[in-house]
């Protein structure tokens, strides 16, 4: 192999390798427009479940208030009780919620990652002490 034909290998592999990463690079480009093409859908889906399952709930609870006048409540009480039930329901998510809050700031991740310092060794003991160490 002679020394001229290095030059032109090596402008063949870059070549080659802007080409490579450029297919990639593209590939990834079409690949994320898709995805956000994908996950505006995926919302606009879940807006509208969240309505219809609104709607149920509403119904349901419709439901449970007519039952409940039908059996000789008053309508306020009965309007009442579904206001208490689901007001229990929505402390208690709420509650459950502010414990799960602390995780979102990755914890064990960040104890994992951050640089502590080593742990200070226990304080020597002198002989005035009041209570002895136990040592062996």
């Amino acid at each position: 192999m002679n020394a001229g034909a290095r030059p032109g290998l090596v402008d063949g592999l870059i070549a080659d390798l802007r080409g490579a990463i450029g297919d990639r690079v593209e590939l990834l480009s079409l690949e994320l427009g898709a995805a956000v093409d994908a996950a505006l859908r995926i919302l606009v889906l879940l807006v509208a479940a969240a309505i219809v399952a609104v709607t149920s709930w509403l119904a349901l609870w419709a439901v449970v208030v007519g039952l409940l006048v039908d059996a000789g409540w008053p309508w306020a009480w009965a309007l009442l009780g579904v206001a208490a039930v689901n007001a229990a329901a929505a402390a208690a998510a709420l509650l459950h919620s502010r414990r799960l809050l602390p995780r979102l700031g990755l914890p064990a991740t960040r104890r994992r990652l951050t640089w502590a310092p080593a742990p200070s060794p226990p304080p020597q003991t002198t002989s005035t002490d009041p209570l002895p160490q136990n040592t062996p």
